[in-house]
């Protein structure tokens, strides 16, 4: 039986410190041996968002810790580890800086292969931890930073079908939730709050809803619960508003992925339908549900990762170390930190007043 490939994954691209070490079994499928997470949410609570420089700082002062324990917990030794795979981007630069420098030096130091990984391709390829997933597939891509559909031919072969042209979904969210008078991060929380209300009270706009394709836009959307906000008085309408702004957001993923649908049978000769979606957001119960039966009801098999996987984490950053591990893909030591890496780099750049789509 020959020896299988024995990866360690880092990850430092914005507010979460976090290393994994994943191998895979006979079959190929990989498995996660360890996955370290530390959140830096209690250091940027009280300024109500992501604080770069303090975000770094924190990076830097848990960094080995953190890799030292995922080595720790996945009762390996230094040197069976075969790569080093760290996030290069897109994400803050500070922060990026601070994973893949240590990377690095890391790489170095055990002198094996050092593999630079686009965070985006992680979350793509996040739900392979769980099960086999087969080529072509349909990815949602719906984070903090991220909102996109794109058509994932192969592995490393991205074609974007629909992206966001100003906020990303997630941080819709977080700021919907700030003017709620929740604390960050205050995304999560939308959807408890909405449990509560009635999601009919507020008529909210849906940006290009009915033009651009399976391209999205939530800054208008964020822009009306602004206005409503200041008129809140009780906690009933609270919860009415974010009950409001949770269906608003359904209805719009709703008719953007049957866009979607349409547009990636079109660019595939399939023999199986599949939809991915990954990403923070799509730990949302109700989005995950609304998705699925949706992608039921339109005969696509529907594929979440676990919603411990669907947040930032360095096992996705290890699975796509795995696969270019055993492609010989392999960076320089000097590769540099990406604050913006599409995975689509051939697709036009849609965000900023004026974009025509």
């Amino acid at each position: 039986m020959s020896k299988k490939p024995l990866i360690l994954g880092i990850e430092s691209s914005c507010d979460e410190t976090a290393a994994s070490i994943i191998t895979e079994n006979e079959k190929g499928i990989p498995i996660i041996l360890s996955n370290i997470v530390s959140s830096q949410t209690e250091i940027h609570k009280e300024f109500g968002g992501v604080v770069p420089d303090l975000a770094a700082r924190s990076h830097l002062e848990k960094i080995d810790w953190i890799v030292q324990k995922a080595i720790d917990k996945s009762g390996r030794k230094i040197d069976e580890i075969d790569a080093v795979a760290s996030t290069a981007g897109p994400g803050l630069v500070v922060c990026l800086s601070i994973g893949l420098s240590f990377g690095k030096a890391f790489a170095s130091a055990i002198k094996k292969p050092f593999i630079a990984v686009n965070h985006l391709e992680g979350h793509a390829l996040s739900p392979k931890l769980n099960e086999k997933i087969n080529y072509p597939y349909l990815l949602l891509l719906i984070s903090g930073g991220h909102s996109q559909y794109l058509n994932v031919e192969s592995f490393g072969k991205y074609k974007r079908l629909g992206t966001t042209i100003d906020d990303a979904l997630g941080e819709a969210f977080d700021k919907t939730a700030k003017l709620l008078g929740i604390e960050f991060p205050g995304g999560p929380q939308i959807e408890i709050l909405a449990e509560k209300g009635d999601p009919k009270k507020y008529e909210l706009p849906k940006p290009i809803f009915n033009k651009g394709g399976c391209n999205l836009s939530f800054a208008g959307l964020k822009t009306a619960v602004l206005r409503v906000s200041k008129k809140i008085r009780t906690d009933q309408e609270k919860y009415d508003l974010a009950a409001s702004f949770q269906k608003t957001i359904e209805e719009i993923l709703h008719k953007k992925t049957k866009i979607a649908f349409n547009e990636f049978e079109k660019q595939n000769n399939l023999t199986e339908k599949i939809f991915v979606v990954a990403g923070g957001v799509a730990a949302n119960k109700k989005i995950r549900s609304m998705l699925m039966h949706l992608a039921e009801q339109n005969d696509y098999k529907n594929i979440f990762p676990p919603i411990e996987l669907c947040g930032d984490n360095a096992a996705m950053i290890a699975v796509v170390g795995l696969e270019k591990f055993k492609l010989e893909q392999f960076s320089n030591l000097d590769y540099p930190a990406k604050p913006r890496w599409p995975l689509d780099e051939d697709a036009a750049f849609l965000k900023g007043a004026g974009v025509k789509i």
